[in-house]
């Protein structure tokens, strides 16, 4: 029984380490433009039938009972990590080249391998060859691509993307599509603010932004992170309360067997 109650309550401050692991991960990345928070999510164990006599039968007068059965279970354990997809503030900055998604969507990129990738990060920049591309060099799909007459470029609600010219012309460039997935809390989070598809997630929506359940764009804007510094702090604090408990737990069975090994020895 002892051994089956230390391998609980350390099942429990595991599972409270992880929890902490998710939550300051949170935490570093409450600046990161369109970040989304990780919840962690655990289940219970296996339940063992634990069979209870509460009355003796071979103690002398007493009447033998049916022995009962209890259900003990086994601890817990860490099953997933799922991303918060929740709406972050939008923060103005006046840059011509932020795009700050309003609703659901994800800006496509392409990958150096050919393979697509997902953001909610519109903080866009022009390469060397005039395309737009994300911060970390990802190229924007569909392409677009400025000359070098570009003096301005606005960019619609509806992803219509306009380039000024020098000299006061002007001329529709092309538009941007936006991706969504019927289940977006499958997809796999690639680091630099990049999504992958998987099978959970399903295949690609591609539209039109402001049509058919896509978000729409804000020129000038960025989402920021949609963690909530007060909800992660008490999170830690609840976190941190629960493995100390746990660790008290084992301390307690600890005590226990040293008082059944003084008993027998006396």
């Amino acid at each position: 029984m002892s051994t089956r109650a230390l391998r609980t309550a350390a099942s429990g401050m595991y599972a409270q380490e992880l929890n902490i692991e998710v939550i300051s991960n949170n935490i570093a990345n409450i600046n990161t433009t369109g970040f989304k928070k990780n919840r962690a999510e655990f289940q219970d164990l296996m339940y063992q039938q634990v069979a209870v006599n509460p009355l003796n039968s071979s103690t002398p007068g007493v009447a033998g009972q049916a022995t009962n059965e209890i259900q003990v279970g086994n601890g817990v354990q860490p099953t997933s990590t799922e991303k918060v997809f929740k709406q972050g503030d939008i923060t103005a900055t006046n840059n011509q080249l932020d795009l700050a998604i309003q609703g659901d969507g994800f800006f496509q990129v392409k990958k150096p391998d050919g393979t697509f990738a997902y953001t909610r990060d519109g903080s866009f920049k022009v390469n060397s060859e005039g395309k737009i591309v994300t911060s970390g060099g990802y190229e924007l799909e569909p392409s677009l691509t400025l000359d070098e007459n570009a003096l301005g470029v606005t960019i619609g609600k509806d992803g219509t993307v306009t380039v000024q010219q020098v000299g006061g012309g002007s001329y529709v460039l092309g538009n941007i599509e936006l991706a969504r997935f019927m289940n977006q809390g499958g997809l796999s989070a690639l680091g630099d603010n990049l999504y992958a598809q998987t099978d959970a997630s399903g295949t690609p929506i591609i539209g039109t932004p402001g049509a058919n359940g896509f978000g729409e764009l804000q020129q000038g804007y960025l989402e920021s992170s949609n963690v909530d510094i007060v909800e992660e702090m008490i999170s830690m604090i609840t976190a941190q309360r629960a493995y100390e408990i746990n660790s008290k737990t084992v301390q307690t069975v600890q005590d226990m067997m040293t008082m059944a090994n003084n008993l027998k020895k006396s």
